[in-house]
Order: C-alpha cells, then sequence, then structure tokens
C-alpha cells in the first residue's frame, strides 16, 4: 500500500515519520501526479490558509478535490481538517475549502498558540485505553452532516470523524506519540 502525506507545508514530515513507523511506503506529495500514484493521503496540520493557497497557486487544488471525491482514502489532521471542510467559519474571505467533508469547522477556535492543550480521548472503536489528543491552535467542528460518524468528543465538540473514507480530527495524532489513530485509518484503507 502506498501512502502519501502533502507535504506543501505544515506537519507532513511528522505524519512521514508515523507511516515509516508502521512500515508503509510513504511519499510527500508536491505535485498533482503524485496523487495518481496513491492508495491513502494524509492531511497534515499547519496554517490552513497557506495550504489553500499553495494548492491554488500549484495548480493541486483541482486534482486533490477531485482525488477525494472519488474516495481516495484520507486523513486530516487539523489544518488538514480545515481544508477538507464544507464550511469554515473565521478563515480568510478568499479561503475556499474544498467542500468535501460535511462538516462546518471554526479556525483557531480554543484560542491561540499559548492556549494549547492536551486532553485524553476515547476513541471509538480504538482499543487501549484512551488516546493522548494533542490540541494547537485547533479548529472546531460545530457541526455535521448525517453520513458523519464521530469517533470522539471533547467538551461535547466532535474531534475526530469520519465520512466514507475521510477521516478527520481537530488534534494532531502525529505528535502524540500513539500511533494507534494512523493504524486504524490505513487498515481501513486497505479494505
Amino acid at each position: 500500500m502506498k501512502a502519501g502525506v502533502l507535504a506543501l507545508q505544515g506537519a507532513f514530515r511528522e505524519h512521514r515519520e508515523v507511516l515509516d513507523a508502521l512500515g508503509f511506503d510513504a511519499i510527500e506529495v508536491r505535485t498533482a501526479e503524485q496523487l495518481l500514484s496513491l492508495d491513502a493521503l494524509l492531511l497534515p496540520g499547519g496554517e490552513s490558509t497557506t495550504m489553500t493557497h499553495l494548492l491554488r497557486t500549484s495548480g493541486m487544488q483541482a486534482h486533490l478535490t477531485d482525488a477525494l471525491k472519488d474516495g481516495l482514502p484520507t486523513l486530516g489532521t487539523c489544518a488538514g481538517l480545515i481544508l477538507m471542510a464544507k464550511e469554515v467559519l473565521d478563515g480568510r474571505e478568499d479561503q475556499i475549502p474544498l467542500g468535501v467533508a460535511d462538516v462546518t469547522v471554526r479556525r483557531n477556535a480554543y484560542g491561540r498558540q499559548r492556549d494549547s492543550f492536551e486532553a485524553n480521548l476515547s476513541v471509538k472503536g480504538l482499543l487501549g485505553g484512551t488516546f493522548p489528543g494533542v490540541f494547537i491552535r485547533a479548529p472546531a467542528i460545530e457541526r455535521v452532516g448525517p453520513m458523519v460518524e464521530v469517533l470522539a468528543e471533547h467538551d461535547g465538540l466532535p474531534v475526530l470523524a469520519r465520512q466514507g473514507s475521510l477521516w478527520f480530527s481537530t488534534f494532531h495524532p502525529e505528535i502524540s506519540g500513539d500511533l494507534r489513530i494512523h493504524e486504524a485509518f490505513l487498515k481501513e484503507a486497505e479494505v
């Protein structure tokens, strides 16, 4: 199975290290052509407005949207979730999300960098106890559509969910030191 990490900006190195630790053939995706060879994709955390701009100026935005709509299994974390969302609150006017995940997210909902925190999360279907959620200037999922399955919540808000082959989180599982969310996503993507 070949997995890729969008490597235009953000925490792509950390996701690549998780894929390497799990023994996957991982590539850093920087062109539309590289998307065609993938069995799964990770959209990292980072700065969502910068990522949106780079997707647009690199010519990758339409190709990525098509791949996600065609069912490419994808895990988006933090800014990756913002890219996938149908609606983004508190974004820039020129920040147009891909619109593939039926959720409304609010950028930086938990506050500034100094307001970052960790929380133990109970994740549906994840064995081995709670998962250490790392929230860094995290978005909040304020609305989920009828096809979205919530897998974990924090303070009554969804923080991990999936819709078909798309998984998305408001936190950063790639820097938690715990590989179980990536494992669960990739195991489902292999089916």
